[in-house]
């Protein structure tokens, strides 16, 4: 549940020495990964710094486990349904290494040079003593990571034979002439496994000796090299995925298993949201005369009620869960809403309103599984059950965001017979103006979260739309909806 920065976006210099015996004059020594990583995990917990930082939701319950288990110095396997931000989570432990170590340049094994372990090292440093180079790698080159699918083979993890290096004329029991695979060139780093359990069982038992024994075997040769990294990988449960399992002489050599989940409080959610939804972009570039779009602190909330009820919907599949991505990409949708009507509209701001809520419907569909889903892959039904649950998150956020406030001049507005007329691309002047002078309009859009001196008639509009909705949704307004027009009434 994370937005992971770069971790080298504002790397600092690498440190001054270049030779091996200018990093043993510095007083440099060999420290292992895991030690690397508790040392600075501790110096973060005594600073009273964020560990993880970026992480949401998980505060009180993943990262203490999390924290025990990098202390401990276990490799750890995270469990948990898609969308809970454990690949996210995976990649910011890389903020956890020390920001330039220093490596021999030229080896495939990113090798310490103080603690060579190669043929090709041990023969640089006995031909070059003190003068052998020595380079810096960041934080950043120092993670590695592999999506398990089933066509995933122990060359891609561990290695293999190189023909080209035998073609070259070295012998076949040359350790030289291995091409080292994805695990061993992460040496001294971070190793990802995504997906673990879609890892063929063959191929799992390659890993065996990486979290045991710390080495890896390649094709019969005689070939030990201690290998220095984190192991971390993900699942999703066993009894929902079917497609594989761990295999359990692997589970055994997993130090910590932690469970994710979706955020529990709703303040999570929304936070989340905002950390994620990539809303700037839609109005930053190519839009002529557009800014970034507002999404209004309500239709943020509405979209995150709107995730939780899927979630808890027993028309839902409950083993495959509702990701994260779900929110997000209608928060994304939304905005696009709102930036394409300021476009067509001619509005300088693009702010969503609630007219822009139907559209996520559609959208995301796609990323629901229904427990109950029909044979036909179209059936309306499932469209249905989102509407609805749209509704329902729309009406929890009025009542939760306007009890006590009094939409009374508002709704006799209507008591006339007359109506108001909105649509996705009905521009918020349009809508203002069929309404005259709205009574206690700064009332409600302090209550909704707009400053006062920073209101303007998009977020005007917004507010009030979403007062109408609500009005309607507690049986206090009609409405009637026809293709993109929306007409409230008495």
């Amino acid at each position: 549940m994370a937005e992971v920065t770069d971790p080298g976006s504002s790397a600092s210099a690498p440190p001054a020495p270049t030779t091996l015996g200018e990093l043993r004059d510095s007083g440099a020594t060999f420290r292992p990964v895991k030690a690397e990583i508790r040392a600075n995990l501790l110096a973060r917990l005594g600073a009273g710094e964020p560990t993880l930082p970026g992480i949401v939701g998980f505060e009180d319950t993943v990262v203490p486990e999390v924290e025990r288990a990098l202390i401990a110095g276990h490799d750890l396997v995270l469990l948990g349904e898609r969308g809970q931000g454990k690949t996210r989570l995976i990649r910011t432990l890389v903020g956890l290494l020390d920001e330039w170590t220093p490596v021999l340049p030229g080896s495939e094994l990113n090798e310490h040079p103080l603690n060579p372990i190669s043929v090709w090292a041990h023969r640089q440093i006995a031909e070059h003593g003190d003068a052998t180079p020595v380079g810096w790698l960041h934080r950043s080159d120092r993670f590695g990571e592999k999506l398990a699918t089933p066509d995933t083979s122990v060359g891609d993890l561990i290695g293999d034979v190189d023909p080209i290096k035998v073609a070259a004329g070295r012998t076949l029991g040359d350790p030289e002439t291995v091409h080292y695979g994805l695990v061993p060139r992460t040496n001294r780093g971070i190793f990802s496994v995504n997906e673990l359990p879609d890892l063929a069982e063959r191929i799992q038992v390659a890993l065996l000796n990486v979290l045991e024994e710390r080495d890896i075997q390649i094709r019969g040769y005689r070939v030990r090299l201690p290998l220095d990294l984190l192991l971390v990988a993900s699942a999703n449960p066993e009894d929902y995925t079917n497609r594989g399992r761990i295999i359990t002489p692997l589970k055994d050599r997993f130090g910590a298993e932690v469970r994710t989940h979706y955020p529990i409080e709703l303040a999570d959610e929304i936070r989340l949201l905002h950390q994620e939804a990539h809303t700037s972009w839609l109005g930053a570039q190519g839009d002529g005369h557009l800014g970034a779009p507002i999404i209004p602190e309500h239709l943020a909330e509405i979209v995150a009620r709107f995730a939780r009820l899927v979630r808890e919907s027993n028309h839902v599949d409950q083993r495959s869960g509702v990701s994260a991505r779900f929110a997000i990409a209608g928060l994304e949708t939304i905005a696009a809403s709102a930036v394409r009507r300021a476009a067509v509209a001619g509005e300088t701001r693009p702010v969503a309103r609630v007219v822009d809520l139907p559209s996520v419907v559609p959208a995301s569909r796609g990323k629901v599984e229904f427990a109950d889903a029909g044979a036909d892959p179209d059936d309306e039904r499932e469209l249905e059950i989102l509407e609805h649950l749209l509704r329902q998150a729309t009406a929890q956020t009025f009542r939760a965001r306007c009890a006590g406030l009094d939409l009374t001049g508002l709704q006799e507005h209507f008591t006339g017979g007359e109506t108001v007329e909105s649509g996705e691309l009905v521009p918020a002047a349009a809508l203002l103006g069929q309404l005259g002078t709205i009574p206690k309009l700064a009332e409600l859009l302090g209550r909704l979260g707009v400053p006062e001196g920073e209101q303007s008639a998009e977020q005007a509009a917004a507010a009030v739309e979403f007062a109408l909705e609500g009005l309607y949704l507690t049986r206090r307004l009609a409405k009637d909806t026809d293709g993109g027009r929306t007409v409230y009434g008495a």
